[in-house]
Protein backbone atom coordinates (compact mmCIF):
# COMPACT_ATOMS: atom_id res chain seq x y z
CA UNK A 1 0.00 0.00 0.00
CA UNK A 2 1.45 3.43 -0.90
CA UNK A 3 2.01 5.56 1.96
CA UNK A 4 0.39 9.37 0.86
CA UNK A 5 3.53 12.03 1.73
CA UNK A 6 2.28 15.01 3.88
CA UNK A 7 0.84 18.02 1.81
CA UNK A 8 2.70 21.09 2.29
CA UNK A 9 0.67 24.20 3.55
CA UNK A 10 2.42 27.20 2.74
CA UNK A 11 -0.54 29.65 3.52
CA UNK A 12 -3.05 31.15 5.61
CA UNK A 13 -5.65 30.65 2.57
CA UNK A 14 -4.65 27.61 2.17
CA UNK A 15 -5.16 25.88 5.16
CA UNK A 16 -8.68 28.03 5.64
CA UNK A 17 -9.63 26.33 2.32
CA UNK A 18 -8.44 22.74 3.16
CA UNK A 19 -10.44 22.84 6.12
CA UNK A 20 -13.09 24.24 4.48
CA UNK A 21 -13.59 27.45 7.03
CA UNK A 22 -14.14 31.40 5.47
CA UNK A 23 -11.46 33.05 3.53
CA UNK A 24 -9.15 34.43 6.08
CA UNK A 25 -9.06 38.06 6.87
CA UNK A 26 -5.24 38.80 7.16
CA UNK A 27 -2.74 36.91 4.75
CA UNK A 28 -0.35 36.10 7.11
CA UNK A 29 -1.77 35.28 10.45
CA UNK A 30 -5.89 34.08 11.46
CA UNK A 31 -7.97 33.24 14.60
CA UNK A 32 -10.74 30.79 13.76
CA UNK A 33 -13.60 28.98 15.81
CA UNK A 34 -13.64 24.73 14.96
CA UNK A 35 -17.14 25.62 14.65
CA UNK A 36 -16.95 27.68 11.68
CA UNK A 37 -15.65 24.48 10.12
CA UNK A 38 -17.81 23.00 7.08
CA UNK A 39 -16.72 19.07 7.56
CA UNK A 40 -19.08 18.42 4.38
CA UNK A 41 -16.65 20.36 2.28
CA UNK A 42 -13.16 19.99 4.28
CA UNK A 43 -10.74 18.32 1.94
CA UNK A 44 -10.60 15.10 3.21
CA UNK A 45 -8.49 13.27 1.01
CA UNK A 46 -5.11 14.90 2.79
CA UNK A 47 -4.39 12.65 5.61
CA UNK A 48 -1.22 14.65 6.80
CA UNK A 49 -0.18 18.38 6.94
CA UNK A 50 3.20 20.39 7.05
CA UNK A 51 2.09 23.50 8.06
CA UNK A 52 4.66 26.31 7.56
CA UNK A 53 3.29 28.33 10.07
CA UNK A 54 3.15 28.09 14.13
CA UNK A 55 -0.61 27.02 15.31
CA UNK A 56 -1.94 27.51 19.08
CA UNK A 57 -4.77 25.03 19.29
CA UNK A 58 -6.83 25.22 22.03
CA UNK A 59 -9.48 21.98 21.70
CA UNK A 60 -12.29 20.68 23.89
CA UNK A 61 -14.48 17.54 23.40
CA UNK A 62 -12.72 15.39 21.43
CA UNK A 63 -13.93 12.72 19.50
CA UNK A 64 -11.48 10.29 18.38
CA UNK A 65 -7.77 10.96 17.99
CA UNK A 66 -4.99 13.85 17.03
CA UNK A 67 -2.20 12.51 15.11
CA UNK A 68 1.06 14.37 15.43
CA UNK A 69 4.31 12.78 13.57
CA UNK A 70 4.15 9.18 13.86
CA UNK A 71 1.51 8.71 16.92
CA UNK A 72 -2.00 9.23 17.89
CA UNK A 73 -3.36 10.24 20.78
CA UNK A 74 -6.25 10.29 22.70
CA UNK A 75 -7.70 13.37 24.70
CA UNK A 76 -10.80 13.06 26.99
CA UNK A 77 -10.62 16.93 28.30
CA UNK A 78 -9.45 20.47 27.08
CA UNK A 79 -6.10 20.89 26.19
CA UNK A 80 -3.63 23.61 24.29
CA UNK A 81 -0.84 22.90 22.49
CA UNK A 82 1.90 24.53 20.01
CA UNK A 83 2.90 23.68 16.71
CA UNK A 84 5.92 25.62 14.61
CA UNK A 85 6.66 25.53 11.22
CA UNK A 86 7.86 21.65 9.52
CA UNK A 87 6.32 19.44 12.05
CA UNK A 88 4.19 16.89 10.86
CA UNK A 89 0.60 16.98 11.88
CA UNK A 90 -3.05 15.14 11.17
CA UNK A 91 -5.80 16.60 9.29
CA UNK A 92 -9.03 16.87 10.79
CA UNK A 93 -11.19 14.09 10.01
CA UNK A 94 -15.39 13.36 10.05
CA UNK A 95 -13.93 11.56 13.74
CA UNK A 96 -12.65 14.42 14.81
CA UNK A 97 -14.53 17.38 15.31
CA UNK A 98 -13.08 19.61 18.42
CA UNK A 99 -14.90 22.65 19.62
CA UNK A 100 -12.74 26.00 20.20
CA UNK A 101 -9.87 28.08 18.88
CA UNK A 102 -7.04 27.72 16.70
CA UNK A 103 -4.39 31.01 16.51
CA UNK A 104 -2.24 30.33 13.73
CA UNK A 105 0.67 33.20 11.94
CA UNK A 106 3.02 32.68 9.31
CA UNK A 107 6.83 33.68 10.44
CA UNK A 108 6.81 36.69 8.05
CA UNK A 109 4.27 38.30 10.07
CA UNK A 110 6.62 38.23 13.29
CA UNK A 111 10.30 38.45 11.45
CA UNK A 112 10.69 42.18 11.57
CA UNK A 113 9.38 41.98 15.10
CA UNK A 114 11.34 41.64 18.63
CA UNK A 115 9.27 38.37 18.86
CA UNK A 116 10.85 36.47 15.90
CA UNK A 117 13.98 36.35 17.11
CA UNK A 118 12.60 35.52 20.72
CA UNK A 119 9.82 32.61 19.41
CA UNK A 120 12.75 29.92 19.86
CA UNK A 121 12.36 30.67 22.88
CA UNK A 122 9.24 29.35 23.37
CA UNK A 123 9.93 25.10 23.13
CA UNK A 124 6.76 24.51 23.43
CA UNK A 125 6.21 25.13 20.04
CA UNK A 126 8.74 21.45 19.30
CA UNK A 127 6.68 19.59 22.03
CA UNK A 128 4.86 16.76 21.27
CA UNK A 129 0.76 16.45 21.27
CA UNK A 130 1.12 14.24 24.68
CA UNK A 131 2.89 17.12 26.32
CA UNK A 132 0.43 18.83 25.57
CA UNK A 133 -1.07 21.65 28.16
CA UNK A 134 -4.00 20.87 30.43
CA UNK A 135 -5.44 24.20 31.42
CA UNK A 136 -7.40 24.73 34.51
CA UNK A 137 -11.01 26.68 34.21
CA UNK A 138 -9.53 29.71 35.38
CA UNK A 139 -6.46 29.62 32.87
CA UNK A 140 -8.87 28.16 29.88
CA UNK A 141 -11.22 31.33 30.25
CA UNK A 142 -8.11 33.61 30.33
CA UNK A 143 -6.65 31.92 27.32
CA UNK A 144 -9.99 32.53 25.71
CA UNK A 145 -10.38 35.83 26.66
CA UNK A 146 -7.05 36.34 25.05
CA UNK A 147 -7.42 34.66 21.79
CA UNK A 148 -10.84 36.56 21.07
CA UNK A 149 -9.56 40.05 21.68
CA UNK A 150 -6.88 38.92 19.22
CA UNK A 151 -9.87 37.89 16.49
CA UNK A 152 -11.08 41.26 16.99
CA UNK A 153 -8.05 43.32 16.18
CA UNK A 154 -7.61 40.93 13.57
CA UNK A 155 -10.92 42.15 12.36
CA UNK A 156 -10.61 45.87 13.01
CA UNK A 157 -9.67 48.64 10.75
CA UNK A 158 -5.96 48.05 9.43
CA UNK A 159 -4.28 51.13 10.62
CA UNK A 160 -0.39 52.17 11.22
CA UNK A 161 -0.59 50.68 14.47
CA UNK A 162 -2.17 47.11 13.73
CA UNK A 163 0.32 44.87 13.12
CA UNK A 164 2.24 46.01 16.30
CA UNK A 165 -1.15 45.77 18.43
CA UNK A 166 -1.45 42.44 16.77
CA UNK A 167 2.08 40.82 17.62
CA UNK A 168 1.66 42.23 21.05
CA UNK A 169 -1.46 40.47 21.62
CA UNK A 170 0.59 37.11 20.11
CA UNK A 171 3.44 37.91 22.08
CA UNK A 172 0.82 38.18 25.34
CA UNK A 173 -0.78 34.81 24.59
CA UNK A 174 2.18 32.63 23.92
CA UNK A 175 3.70 34.59 27.59
CA UNK A 176 0.71 32.60 29.36
CA UNK A 177 1.14 29.18 27.39
CA UNK A 178 4.88 29.10 29.05
CA UNK A 179 3.58 30.28 32.39
CA UNK A 180 0.93 27.95 32.53
CA UNK A 181 3.42 25.19 31.45
CA UNK A 182 6.27 25.91 33.99
CA UNK A 183 2.60 25.35 36.62
CA UNK A 184 1.74 22.50 35.36
CA UNK A 185 5.68 21.11 35.50
CA UNK A 186 5.25 22.03 39.23
CA UNK A 187 1.68 20.67 39.48
CA UNK A 188 3.20 17.00 38.11
CA UNK A 189 6.47 17.17 40.48
CA UNK A 190 6.25 13.75 41.49
CA UNK A 191 6.04 11.90 37.77
CA UNK A 192 8.81 14.68 37.18
CA UNK A 193 11.21 13.57 40.02
CA UNK A 194 10.66 10.08 38.51
CA UNK A 195 11.87 11.34 35.22
CA UNK A 196 14.72 12.56 36.47
CA UNK A 197 15.82 8.90 38.33
CA UNK A 198 14.91 7.26 35.04
CA UNK A 199 17.03 10.03 32.76
CA UNK A 200 20.20 9.38 35.36
CA UNK A 201 20.22 5.55 34.80
CA UNK A 202 19.96 6.00 31.42
CA UNK A 203 22.92 8.23 31.17
CA UNK A 204 24.50 6.17 33.74
CA UNK A 205 24.09 2.92 31.60
CA UNK A 206 24.92 4.49 28.66
CA UNK A 207 28.67 5.14 30.09
CA UNK A 208 28.96 1.52 31.55
CA UNK A 209 28.97 0.26 27.72
CA UNK A 210 31.30 0.85 24.89
CA UNK A 211 28.63 2.77 23.25
CA UNK A 212 30.40 6.34 24.50
CA UNK A 213 33.68 4.83 22.01
CA UNK A 214 31.54 3.52 19.30
CA UNK A 215 28.95 6.25 19.35
CA UNK A 216 30.19 9.69 21.60
CA UNK A 217 28.38 11.22 23.97
CA UNK A 218 24.65 10.76 24.79
CA UNK A 219 22.64 13.08 22.81
CA UNK A 220 19.26 14.61 24.51
CA UNK A 221 17.39 12.89 21.13
CA UNK A 222 18.42 9.86 22.47
CA UNK A 223 17.64 10.11 26.49
CA UNK A 224 14.46 12.27 25.03
CA UNK A 225 13.18 9.20 22.74
CA UNK A 226 14.38 6.66 25.54
CA UNK A 227 12.00 8.17 28.02
CA UNK A 228 9.17 8.62 24.93
CA UNK A 229 9.80 12.62 25.33
CA UNK A 230 10.58 15.27 22.62
CA UNK A 231 14.02 17.05 23.18
CA UNK A 232 12.50 20.91 24.19
CA UNK A 233 9.92 18.87 27.02
CA UNK A 234 12.33 17.06 27.97
CA UNK A 235 15.00 19.85 28.91
CA UNK A 236 12.29 21.87 29.92
CA UNK A 237 10.34 19.48 32.87
CA UNK A 238 14.29 18.96 33.97
CA UNK A 239 15.04 22.78 33.81
CA UNK A 240 12.14 23.29 35.79
CA UNK A 241 13.13 20.41 38.52
CA UNK A 242 16.51 21.28 38.55
CA UNK A 243 17.56 24.14 37.23
CA UNK A 244 19.43 22.17 34.55
CA UNK A 245 18.45 21.79 31.02
CA UNK A 246 18.69 18.22 29.48
CA UNK A 247 22.14 18.76 28.29
CA UNK A 248 23.64 20.31 31.27
CA UNK A 249 22.72 17.47 32.77
CA UNK A 250 24.63 15.05 30.42
CA UNK A 251 27.67 17.43 31.28
CA UNK A 252 27.69 17.27 34.81
CA UNK A 253 27.77 13.31 34.32
CA UNK A 254 30.54 13.61 31.85
CA UNK A 255 32.22 15.91 34.04
CA UNK A 256 31.45 13.73 37.17
CA UNK A 257 33.02 10.81 35.15
CA UNK A 258 36.06 12.18 34.24
CA UNK A 259 37.45 13.35 37.47
CA UNK A 260 36.90 9.52 38.73
CA UNK A 261 39.00 8.89 36.18
CA UNK A 262 41.44 11.31 36.64
CA UNK A 263 41.80 10.79 39.82
CA UNK A 264 41.65 6.68 39.81
CA UNK A 265 43.31 5.70 36.31
CA UNK A 266 46.61 6.58 34.68
CA UNK A 267 45.08 7.35 31.38
CA UNK A 268 45.89 10.04 29.84
CA UNK A 269 43.75 13.22 29.12
CA UNK A 270 43.59 12.12 25.34
CA UNK A 271 42.55 8.18 26.69
CA UNK A 272 40.05 9.63 29.22
CA UNK A 273 38.13 11.75 26.58
CA UNK A 274 38.22 9.27 23.92
CA UNK A 275 36.74 6.51 26.56
CA UNK A 276 33.79 9.30 27.46
CA UNK A 277 32.93 9.64 23.90
CA UNK A 278 35.32 12.64 22.76
CA UNK A 279 36.67 12.64 19.24
CA UNK A 280 39.41 15.11 20.24
CA UNK A 281 40.85 15.31 23.13
CA UNK A 282 40.48 19.62 22.64
CA UNK A 283 37.06 19.22 22.93
CA UNK A 284 36.96 17.20 26.13
CA UNK A 285 39.49 19.66 27.94
CA UNK A 286 37.36 22.32 26.80
CA UNK A 287 34.28 21.11 28.35
CA UNK A 288 36.13 20.30 31.42
CA UNK A 289 37.92 23.78 31.48
CA UNK A 290 34.54 25.21 30.76
CA UNK A 291 33.03 23.23 33.59
CA UNK A 292 35.31 23.62 36.85
CA UNK A 293 37.41 26.53 35.43
CA UNK A 294 40.53 23.98 35.53
CA UNK A 295 42.24 21.83 33.13
CA UNK A 296 42.23 18.06 33.27
CA UNK A 297 45.85 18.05 33.81
CA UNK A 298 45.46 21.12 36.36
CA UNK A 299 42.46 18.76 38.26
CA UNK A 300 44.54 16.05 38.73
CA UNK A 301 47.90 17.38 39.84
CA UNK A 302 45.52 19.68 42.29
CA UNK A 303 44.55 16.03 44.03
CA UNK A 304 48.76 14.99 44.81
CA UNK A 305 49.22 18.33 46.55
Amino acid sequence: MKIQPPHIVHSISEQHRILALPKPVHPLVSVFSFDEMDHANADTRIKTLVTNMYCVSLKRNVAGKVRYGQGFYDFDEGIMFCTGPGQVTGNITEDHKPVGWCVVFHPDFIRRHPLGQRIKDYGFFDYSVNEALHLSEQEEGLIISLVKMLRDEISARIDAYSEDVIVAHLELLLSYAHRFYGRQFITRKPVSSDVLVRFEKLVSDYFQTDRPVLEGLPTVSYLARELNFSDNYLSDLLKNLTGQNAQQHIHRFVIDKAKELLAQTNLTVGEIGFQLGFEFPQSFSRLFKSKTSMTPLNYRRSLAR
